[in-house]
Order: structure tokens, then sequence, then C-alpha cells
């Protein structure tokens, strides 16, 4: 008996405290109802949400009316990572369309970043690849590193080919050699998918059970044999960045069952996966975190081995898109 009236006079406590504190209508920790009966918060109100519906849809605008009479329209979107810009030579007659004349499109300043869509032709398959990428560590919002991945979708592609810069977790995958991404790990902290969501683009809550095509897999497997490049398969991690891995980050992240590590991807094959799209995902690993021997690297370091490592992956590429 003694415990429960210690209890209620604990609540009467809280609920006076509430009064007294009397927050205010508009606070973040209220939600209040429009004319329509439908429940908003401050996220709606001021458009402060990961899904950018609307800058997506005008900039894929944009970008059709530059280029629907000069090439055919892509089925396939290629988004390139550090170092590996290579790939965009696989493109016959490319048109250019630089980010800059895009509206509302975030510029990246990582080197080697291009900054531009290229679309044309690729072994007879009609692509739209992205040259180059935002950060979520340069500042910009999951919905502008995603930016890209979905104006690409609202331009019809069926898929995503998704590639990056990452380090090598798994001991027995040797810098310079490329990774076939099977699954990954989100641990940027942040989702594409914050906010209201938008029916027209995807379900609230996508499926991510299998996001990685096994289909597209295959295929890469095959490229790979039939080339004589050997193709690592494995889980990607992916970390917010800019600063690289400590020893004991490392160590985490194997014991996480991830076999790569990069600032990148994620992010982007999670807003693809809410727009149904079909993904395949491609590492370039640059360098070896070894826990109990890590060594040094730049970025410097890392483009020059991304773009040793991007020749191969260029080669598998090119037999990929043979085959779609």
């Amino acid at each position: 008996m003694y415990i429960f009236a210690g209890y209620a006079a604990e609540q009467a406590k809280t609920k006076a405290v509430l009064r007294r504190l009397a927050l205010p209508a508009k606070s973040a920790l209220h939600c209040r109802s429009n004319t329509n009966n439908r429940i908003t918060s401050p996220a709606n109100e001021e458009g402060n949400h990961m899904q950018n519906f609307i800058k997506v849809q005008n900039c894929a605008k944009a970008l059709r009316g530059m280029v629907e009479t000069k090439v055919k329209m892509p089925r396939y979107g290629i988004v390139l990572g550090t170092g590996l810009g290579g790939i965009a030579g696989l493109v016959e007659k490319p048109l250019f369309v630089p980010f800059a004349d895009l509206p509302d499109f975030p510029l990246s300043g990582v080197a080697s970043h291009a900054g531009r869509f290229v679309l044309g032709e690729a072994r007879g398959v009609p692509v739209i690849i992205q040259q180059g990428r935002c950060h979520i560590y340069e500042g910009y919002s999951p919905a502008d590193v995603c930016m890209g991945t979905r104006v690409m979708g609202a331009l019809g592609v069926e898929g995503l080919i998704v590639t990056n810069a990452a380090g090598a977790l798994n001991p027995r995958f040797d810098a310079g050699s490329i990774m076939v991404i099977a699954d990954h790990i989100n641990l940027t902290g942040q989702s594409p998918l914050t906010g209201p969501n938008h029916d027209e683009a995807g379900p609230r809550f996508p499926d991510m059970s299998a996001v990685y095509d096994p289909d597209l897999m295959a295929v890469a497997e095959k490229a790979a044999l039939s080339t004589g490049i050997r193709l690592e398969k494995g889980v990607y991690a992916g970390l917010p960045g800019p600063q690289l891995e400590t020893p004991a980050e490392t160590r985490m992240l194997r014991a996480l069952g991830a076999d790569a590590v990069g600032m990148s991807t994620v992010l982007e094959v999670i807003a693809a996966k809410h727009m149904g799209l079909k993904i395949l995902g491609f590492s370039c690993l640059t360098n070896k975190n070894l826990p109990d021997c890590m060594a040094g690297t730049s970025l410097e370091e890392v483009i020059e081995v991304a773009g040793l490592a991007g020749k191969r992956l260029t080669t598998v590429m090119s037999q990929i898109l043979s085959k779609l």
C-alpha cells in the first residue's frame, strides 16, 4: 500500500511540473492537426525530410528535356565512386550533362569526382552514369546524397549499379581486388527515408531482406569468370566518415560481419530499393585494414589503387552490360 501511494504521489508531482512548463503549441514535442485533420509536425510543415520528392521530379524533368531527343532513355543507372571514372569510357557517343546545369542538384567537392551525368549506350544498353557523388561527410543530407539515384529512378531505369572505393576488412581479400556486394550494414546513423513517405516513390516500410539482386550477382560472377578476373563476395559497411577507421573500429566491423568498409553507397541503395530498382554493387578494395598492423593511407593512394582496380572492374562491367 505504501509503495502504491508513493508511486501516485510521484505521478502527481510529474503532472504538476508538466503543467508549469506549459510547452508552446508548436514545440517539436507536440503534433497538431491541420484543417484536413491530418497530423502534422515541424518536419511536415517545413519540408525537412529526406525524400525531397518535388526537387527530384523537377530535376528529372529538366534532365529529360535536355536529353530525350538526343539519346535513348536509360535502362540502367550506374554510380561511379572515387577513382572509378574510367568506367564512363564504355559509353559510345556520350552526352554529358554537368550537375551544375540541373536545378537543386548537389555538387561534390571530392577529388576525382567529375560532377556530371553521362548518357548513351554501353555494349548496346542505354545507360545513365552518375560520374561523381556527394557524401554526408561533406555536410550534405541523405536527401542530397540520394538525389542522383532518385533522379535516375524518376527517368525510368529498371536497375542501378553502384560502385565505390573501400577498405578491405576480410584478411583474405587483397588491395586492388574487386568485391561484389552481397549485403550491407548501414552505420551512418541516418536514412534517406526519414520523414513523410511519398507513396508514388515507394512503400513506407521497404523490405530489405534481399537488397542486392541475386540474378545480377550471378551475371557478375559469370562475367568475372569469363575474363579471368578474381571477384570477391562480401558485406559492405557504410560509415559517415571522413576520418578513417581506428584499429578498434576495424575489429568491431569485422566482428559485425563486414568484409569491406567505405563512406558511401548504403544510403543510395536504400533509396533505390525503396523505388523498387534491381541493385548490383561493387567495391574496389584500395587498402587492407589489419587491426594489429594498421598501415596509414591517403586519398591520393586510394585514388591510385582504385584506378588500377577500376580497369579490371571496367572489363567486368563491359561483360555484364553485354548480358543485360
